[in-house]
């Protein structure tokens, strides 16, 4: 039985659609959220096959607000030196950059909200995760920190107009997003309409978008999902 790791940095950022995605593919998952449990050490991920990093409003070293980032930085960087296929979203993909010599940067460049159009580069078309996705698509986006600087030996596969770094691989079965592969045009609905409204952003307009644009996510998102559960699969 595959089994994979899924780390809450917040419970506003759920795993959402990896529970459907996982149970379809016959993947066994525990979820640890940090603030209740504070972080699994790196001698648990022998229990695992994959790790998934979820977002939250953190910096990576924002240990003062959330203590759990530390043993989740070590958690990270014991899954880089194993080899164990990892998949940080959001701030996790911040933590994976973070963690691996690059630099995350709060309060950065222009915020993004919602359905937002992705274009991978070329090195996307060879990579075992991103190869599933097409050349031009859309996820969403809820993040106003952002990796301005990569990691060494990190290779970029995904930018918005934006966003330089909206994906890239590290080694080879690290993948880190800023895009949120397990949200769809419902969570969009949840969001808080003044709080975006003080980054500029209307959310009926937000909604709209998201929900023109969520069967192709969904579509999308899943085959991201899916082929990185094939990596681990192969992995473990």
């Amino acid at each position: 039985m595959t089994r994979v790791l899924i780390f809450v940095n917040s419970t506003g950022s759920k795993p959402g659609l990896l529970v459907p995605w996982l149970l379809e593919r016959d993947v066994e998952f525990n979820v640890r959220i940090g603030a209740v449990s504070g972080s699994p050490t790196p001698d648990d991920l022998e229990d695992y096959d994959g790790l998934v990093l979820l977002g939250g409003g953190y910096m990576p070293d924002d240990v003062a607000r959330g203590p759990w980032l530390a043993g989740e930085a070590d958690l990270t960087r014991a899954a880089l030196a194993r080899g164990t296929p990892l998949l940080g979203i959001c701030l996790g993909g911040q933590m994976l950059a973070h963690v691996g010599g690059g630099t995350v940067a709060a309060n950065t460049g222009v915020p993004e909200k919602g359905s937002t159009r992705i274009r991978l580069t070329a090195d996307a078309e060879n990579d075992p995760v991103f190869s599933a996705v097409p050349k031009e698509t859309a996820f969403i986006e809820s993040h106003v920190d952002r990796i301005t600087v990569l990691p060494p030996g990190a290779v970029l596969l995904a930018s918005s107009e934006a966003c330089e770094f909206q994906a890239f691989r590290l080694g080879p079965v690290a993948w880190g997003t800023q895009f949120h592969p397990e949200v769809s045009a419902e969570n969009v609905r949840d969001w808080n309409a003044a709080e975006l409204a003080t980054l500029g952003f209307d959310k009926e307009t937000l909604v709209a978008e998201a929900e023109a644009a969520d069967v192709a996510m969904r579509r999308d998102a899943e085959a991201l999902v899916g082929a990185w559960v094939q990596v681990v699969r192969s992995r473990g």
